[in-house]
């Protein structure tokens, strides 16, 4: 009997212990708890001690210009909480003061992260490895990511296999899966650059890859409608500038931030 009321006694003690370590504080004593995830427009602590750097505080254009322009173009402000392109219904021809917009520092290897959310029927882009041309628009020297309303937006119907959809590398390489929002909803953006490979993630996957400065980049490029532009086109710099693009739809961006590798 002795035996038996230590084996219970013994329980209650590692039971009342078990409680005690789940239990919550109610009694004046509260807990902290601390998220690791970051408010808009912001770096969470671990993003920080892993080097990310934000590259749009969320309320002014600190660090972006217009492309060949010293100043940030009357054609995009800062709204919200997002870096928003007016809609101009002029194209690519854009407002009397608009254009692309650049981050005014060229990175080679790093992850680029963003959201973008496009205007029905709208049309945008965000360039990388670009370089500045007087006279030329980003787009004769930057691979693109396509940001596009695939519902309304001819871009879709047209270039091969999908390849003008959103998440694509516009007119060279399809996203697969395309897994692109509608418009007026915000999706994410991944852009991978190391070395020569570059990926490109959309709302959290992989929708393509590819390698620069390969004979297979070389034979893409050769049959798409760059060389035309700039018979150069297929020699990505190995360090350019990120712009994002004008081409006369409303279109927002938001929680922008790189982490170079």
């Amino acid at each position: 009997m002795k035996k038996l009321f230590s084996y219970l006694l013994a329980g209650t003690f590692v039971f009342t212990l078990a409680c005690q370590s789940g239990q919550k504080k109610t009694t004046g004593e509260t807990t902290e708890v601390k998220s690791e995830e970051a408010g808009l427009n912001q770096l969470s602590e671990k993003e920080k001690a892993d080097g990310w750097v934000l590259m749009f505080d969320g309320t002014t254009s600190n660090g972006w210009r217009g492309v060949n322009k010293d100043h940030f173009p009357s054609g995009w402000e800062v709204v919200d909480g997002t870096l928003h392109c007016k809609a101009s219904g002029k194209g690519e021809a854009g407002a009397t003061d608009g254009g692309d917009i650049l981050y005014d520092k060229e990175f080679s290897n790093f992850i680029l992260k963003l959201e973008w959310k496009i205007s029905e029927g709208g049309n945008s882009g965000i360039f990388y490895l670009g370089k500045e041309v007087e006279g030329w628009p980003i787009y004769k020297t930057a691979p693109e990511m396509q940001v596009l309303d695939n519902e309304r937006h001819p871009d879709a119907l047209l270039g091969k296999d999908g390849n003008r959809k959103a998440g694509s590398l516009y007119d060279l390489i399809p996203a697969n899966p395309q897994n692109a929002k509608p418009a007026g909803e915000w999706n994410t953006v991944e852009i991978m650059v190391y070395q020569g490979t570059v990926v490109h993630k959309q709302n959290g996957e992989t929708v393509l890859e590819y390698h620069l400065w390969t004979d297979d980049w070389n034979k893409l490029v050769a049959g798409s409608k760059f060389p035309g532009l700039n018979p150069d086109w297929a020699n990505v710099p190995q360090a350019g500038v990120i712009a994002l693009q004008d081409h006369g739809n409303d279109v927002w961006f938001r929680n922008i931030k790189i982490k170079e590798l």
